[in-house]
Formats: C-alpha cells, structure tokens, sequence
C-alpha cells in the first residue's frame, strides 16, 4: 500500500497518498507564487485552499484517502495556475490578459426562463436585459423570437460546475466569492433601467411559466392514457388474443387472430421471430411515450439518457430486423399469375338452378379474418391446421348464347412461373348436372404450402332470358355490381338474366 500523509487544508485534515501529496504541493507553490506579490493574494490563496479542501470532502477520495485522480480532477474544476490571469512587473493582475477563450453556456446565475439570455450577454460580454428586449420584440413577429429561443434552450448546454461558468464569464475565477461580480470582476452587471426591465420579465416568465406547467400536465395526461390504452390493447389483442373491445369485429376484420395467420404467411421458423420483433417494436415507443408522459407530470430530472439511448438502439434493431425479414418473406409475394379453365353447359338450361356443394357451416372452424371492402374471407382450422377462403361468384350475359363455366385461380410468387404453379395447385371443385350447377363456398391451399394472396373467381356465362335460381349460400357469393339490386329473400331467390345484368323476379311458386 502506498504511503499516506496527513495534511491540513482550510482548517480541515485529509489524508493523502505520496503522489497525490506531490501533485498537490506543487500546485499550492504555483498558486503561491501567482498570488504572494498580488494584493489581497494571501486572502485569496486561502480562499482558493478552502475551495480545494471542499472539493476533497464532496470527492471523499478513495476509502478516505486522496488519490492522484482526486487531485486532477480538483484541478480540472478549479483550473490551473496560469488560467487565473496575468500580472505586471508591478505585480498587479492585468485584466486585459484575464480572458480566457469563451463558452457559449446557459447562464444559472442570471435566469429568467431558461438562462439563454444571460448566457449570451455572459459570451458577449454585453447586458443581457437588451437580449430580453430583443426576443421578445421578434416574437411579434410570426413568434420568430420564441421559436429562436426555444432552439437555442435545446442546444445550449446548461453551465452546471464552476469550470463551464469559467469557461462561460471567461474572467479570473475565485469560487470563494459569493456574488456573480464578486467571482467575475469583469462581467457586466445590468443597471437599473434593466433590473426594472428583468424584474418585469421575471413576472411575465412566471406567468409563462405556470401556463407552461399546465400544458404540460394536459399533454402528459393525454401521453400517459393513450400509450397506456394503446398498450394495453394490444397485449390484449396480441399476446392473450382476447377480442372483447379491443378487436374490430364490427366492421368485420379481427385482430386477434392475425398473429396465428402468421403461421401460414410466413416461413413457420421465422413466425416466433415475427412476434417478438412485433412485440419490441410496438411496445417500446408506447413505454417511452408514458414515460415521457410521467416526466411531464411531475416535471423532474432523472439521469435517464442511457437508458433511452439503450430503448432506442433495441428499437432501431428490432424494427430493421423485423424489416429485413418481412422484405425477405415479402419477396415470395412479388409477381401475381393466374389460371383459367372453361366448362360448357352439354344443353343451355332455360332455367339454371345454382346450389351450394361443400359449405363452411360444415367445417370445423375456430377463426375467420375478413377483409369487407374486398369481400375477402379466410377460416382457419386449429384442428386440421387448414385454411378455407371463401370463393367469389360472377353471373354474366353471353353473346353466343351458350352457357359455360369459367374458373379462374390467382396466386402470387417469387416470379411469374412460381406464381402460375401457385395458382394451379389451389383446390376447388364444382359439378355440372344437367340444370344444376353446384358450387364449393371455398377453396383450400395443398398441405404445406403458404397462403400466396390466393383468389378464387368463377363466372357463369349464360343467354339473356335465362331465369336463376340460387340458394341462400350461392347467392352469399355471388358479388352484385349494383348493391340496390342485390336483394336477399328467405324464400324466394329466382332472377333473370337480361342485357345489362341479373334482375330480380318474383315467381309464384318455388322449386
């Protein structure tokens, strides 16, 4: 260990290591030197040893023992002899040669809101109530004044220690002192036409202040509901999938079953990859945006700049990450093709009876997500771990006066060739009768394979003057350009075919 010594500083006893000691005596005979021949010197040699030996009681050294590090940094804070200004060959202190290189700082010891006018008139070494003046006049002018200073506020940093009010005044510093002109004998002091001014300006930036505070309380009330509701539902949604209020069935598309469509998008080793990524993405800006909320609350100051330096690395990775992988599962989705096939009737039916083969009513169904402007609608089976998607029906007026069926299939892919081998392999399946046609309310995707943006149209040509007969699943499908004609009966469903479209009749009687 090494040795220790103890000395007295200011009326006070430390005990130091050998090095430190030699540290420390060396800049106390520098001092003495700087100040012995200068008048007061003993005054302020003695104030600057009580300074000293402040610095070391709030440092409390290593197990009380005053290291080398501890000397540097009271230096540091203090500044080196040569800093504290020049003398003559009277020994007389030269003000003119006391001025060190300037700091632009926001000033503590002449605030009215935030200390940027005091700061500048510091730098400028100009009074700063002529600086009030003059924002508060440009803030007439389109509110240029405020927004200036409120930018300044942002980047002008805040002189906390004794070194940056040094580095802020640029004069001989002696923390000893108790006032500002005291400290910093060549600082201009406002006179009384400008204490007048300040003090007005201390009222009115105690009023602005107060309003200020206000807002802030409204805006991080608001901060703190929305992100905690927003949070909220979507752990509820999201995680615990519990629809309730927080689901948007009323319109028909349901966010709780999204993360388990996931499964059938996406590569399934990527789908708990999916998730989380989501998870981190979404809920770390609703913390932070409640936690912003909190600080505007209750107005106080935490040493919170690496945690949010921390928040926001996650953030920016998790979100390229989630980006990355959804471009790479993105790529699969990137040409559209599609499939046509043609069946005609063997006899063109005077009337055509449209029947349902399979229904989803017959299957074991757990979730549907729609989308209604698309009228696009996808059941999953936890069960079978299928997916059935609802088909859609055209009926249209055929020139030739024959009547067919035309199945058209689409899919997407990494290219056009992967997206027509898509299309093919989607299975669907009608029949034709006689007068009878019968159609599957679905589809379904082989085993194995991804959901691809698949649709399935069938359209049926058929003569003006045919009459329709369709059931109540049929007509559920078939997709009316004209939604005042689309009429739904419980009993009677026969329409005519005609040249601008399908119009609907009354029969007396039904088959």
């Amino acid at each position: 260990m090494d040795k220790t010594i103890n000395i007295n500083l200011g009326g006070t006893l430390f005990q130091i290591d050998e090095e430190a000691y030699r540290m420390l005596r060396d800049y106390l005979q520098s001092i003495d030197l700087k100040f012995r021949n200068v008048p007061g010197g003993n005054e302020t040699i003695e104030d600057i040893e009580f300074r000293i030996a402040e610095i070391f009681q709030s440092q409390k050294g290593l197990a009380g023992v005053i290291t080398s590090e501890n000397v540097e940094a009271m230096i540091a804070i203090i500044g080196k002899p040569e800093d504290f200004g020049q003398t003559d060959s009277a020994g007389v202190a030269d003000e003119s040669t006391s001025v060190h290189r300037k700091k632009m700082y926001r000033n503590p010891d002449d605030t009215i809101i935030a200390g940027v006018c005091g700061g500048i008139g510091a730098y400028m070494n100009t009074d700063p109530v002529w600086i009030r003046i003059l924002f508060v006049v440009s803030a007439f002018f389109f509110l240029i004044g405020f927004f200036v200073y409120l930018a300044l506020w942002l980047v002008i940093p805040f002189a906390a220690t004794d070194s940056q009010k040094k580095e802020m005044y640029g004069f001989a510093y002696d923390p000893a002192r108790s006032s500002v002109k005291d400290k910093y004998p060549g600082y201009t002091t406002t006179s009384n036409v400008g204490n007048a001014f300040n003090e007005v300006f201390r009222a009115i930036g105690k009023v602005l202040y107060i309003i200020v505070r206000i807002l802030l309380i409204i805006i991080g009330i608001a901060l703190v509901i929305t992100g905690f509701v927003a949070l909220l539902a979507f752990i509820m949604v999201f995680i615990f999938k519990y629809p309730g209020t927080f689901s948007t069935d009323a319109v028909g598309f349901n966010l709780t079953y999204l993360p388990d469509f996931l499964n059938y998008i996406v590569t399934p080793r990527m789908v708990p990859w999916i998730k989380t990524l989501i998870v981190f993405v979404v809920t770390l800006p609703l913390i932070a945006i409640i936690y912003g909320g909190v600080r505007m609350i209750f107005w106080f100051r935490a040493r919170d700049g690496f945690v949010w330096l921390a928040g926001l690395i996650l953030w920016v990775m998790s979100a390229a990450a989630l980006s990355i992988i959804l471009f790479n599962e993105g790529v699969s989705f990137g040409e559209t093709e599609k499939t046509m096939s043609q069946e005609y009737f063997k006899e063109v039916p005077d009337t055509l009876y449209i029947r349902s083969g399979r229904k989803i009513s017959d299957l074991q169904v757990d979730k549907e997500i729609s989308v209604p402007d698309e009228e696009y609608k996808v059941f999953i089976s936890d069960e079978t771990k299928e997916i059935y998607i609802r088909t859609h029906l055209n009926i249209s007026p055929d020139e030739d006066n024959s009547a067919n069926v035309t199945l058209r299939k689409r899919s997407a892919g990494r290219n056009k060739l992967d997206a027509l081998e898509r299309a093919e392999r989607l299975q669907y399946n009608y029949n034709i009768s006689g007068k009878t046609l019968f159609l599957d309310e679905f589809f379904t995707l082989p085993a194995g394979t991804k959901w691809s943006f698949d649709f399935v149209t069938i359209t049926i040509n058929i003569p003006e003057g045919t009459i329709i007969y369709m059931d109540k699943t049929t007509e559920g499908l078939f997709h009316s350009t004209d939604d005042d004609d689309f009429v739904t009966d419980t009993k009677n469903r026969y329409w005519l075919m005609t040249e601008d479209g399908l119009e609907y009749i009354r029969p007396q009687h039904d088959n």
